[in-house]
Formats: C-alpha cells, sequence, structure tokens
C-alpha cells in the first residue's frame, strides 16, 4: 500500500501487478504494468525515505520472491554481474518515472499525437493497428476512458484521424508532425 516502508526488493516470478498513484481525490494514475521477471523496490530499498509512494495492485494471482537489503548488499559485492542488472533496472525505473511525469505535463492531444507517431513509426503505416484497448490506452496516457474518447473525436472532427475499435489512421501526417512541432 501507498506509504508501507519498502524492506525488500522483489521479482515477480509468476502473474501481473501494477503500479499506480491515488491522489486525495481518488483519481487514479496509472503508472506501469509488471510481469514475470520484472523487478520492484529496487528504486527505495536504499533511500533515507523509503515509504511506498504509490500503491502496487495485483492484476492476475502473483507469485513474488522477496529479497532482503542485506542479501542485494552482498550480492552487489560480490557478483558484478548483478550488480550490473542492479543498476540497469534502476535506470530503467528511473526512465519510467521521467516518461510518465513528462506526459502529465502534456496536453491530451499532445499525449494522443506523441502516441500516434510513435505507433506511425514502429508499425510503418498511417493505420495503426490498436494493440490494447482505449481503456488501457487512456491508462497509458494518464487519463480516464471517456477523456480520451473526447478527445479521438475532436481530433475526428478536425479531421486529423478516423477510428474504429481496432486500428487509429491518421489521415495528415505533415499535419500530425506539424502539431507535434509546435508543441
Amino acid at each position: 500500500m501507498q506509504n508501507e516502508k519498502c524492506d525488500t526488493l522483489d521479482v515477480i516470478l509468476d502473474g501481473k501487478i501494477t503500479i499506480q498513484k491515488i491522489d486525495s481525490e481518488g483519481n487514479i494514475f496509472p503508472i506501469n504494468d509488471f510481469i514475470n521477471g520484472d523487478i520492484i523496490g529496487e528504486n527505495l530499498l536504499f533511500a533515507i525515505k523509503n515509504n511506498y509512494p504509490m500503491t502496487v495492485l495485483a492484476k492476475s494471482d502473483v507469485k513474488i520472491l522477496h529479497i532482503n537489503k542485506e542479501l542485494i548488499l552482498t550480492l552487489c559485492q560480490e557478483n558484478k554481474s548483478f550488480l550490473i542488472s542492479f543498476l540497469q533496472s534502476l535506470s530503467s525505473k528511473a526512465l519510467i518515472l521521467s516518461n510518465k511525469m513528462s506526459l502529465s505535463m502534456k496536453t491530451l492531444r499532445q499525449s494522443v499525437i506523441d502516441f500516434l507517431l510513435y505507433e506511425y513509426y514502429v508499425q510503418g503505416s498511417t493505420k495503426i493497428k490498436l494493440n490494447m484497448t482505449k481503456k488501457d490506452l487512456a491508462e497509458k496516457i494518464g487519463v480516464q476512458r471517456t477523456s480520451l474518447s473526447r478527445e479521438l473525436n475532436k481530433m475526428r472532427k478536425d479531421d486529423l484521424i478516423d477510428f474504429d475499435n481496432k486500428y487509429i489512421i491518421i489521415k495528415d501526417i505533415e499535419l500530425l508532425n506539424e502539431l507535434h512541432i509546435e508543441n
């Protein structure tokens, strides 16, 4: 739970968890999902103030290996490969948080445009296949599904995109790029 002390580094052996921030008004801000093999807690374990700033929720049955601080210290001192993996994991978590924070400072339209441009380059097409539900996309962007739907409809009305349940079609990639550069 949010504000509990972090005493162990946790490795997800099986299942899926999500990390989310719940504000004082009860709004939920999803941070990231983690699956088999992912590690959580390494960014808090050695902090002076090592309370969880967010809530960890299981999205399925989960098996977790808890590794205490002393064993982590020993492994870091005696095993260079472990130390490198530990530092890489810490760095990756810092990037995830940084990306989430920059998303929260953008408008919803900017976040949707970023997503569309990223997928355009990855998929190599203006017909973007959605590999997630709109609810999942809304969570990824950090908004309610209804807000995302409203923005997608505005973008359709502005003749930037068209969409259905499985695809978002970019109608004017040059204009989308210009809008991205302006912001």
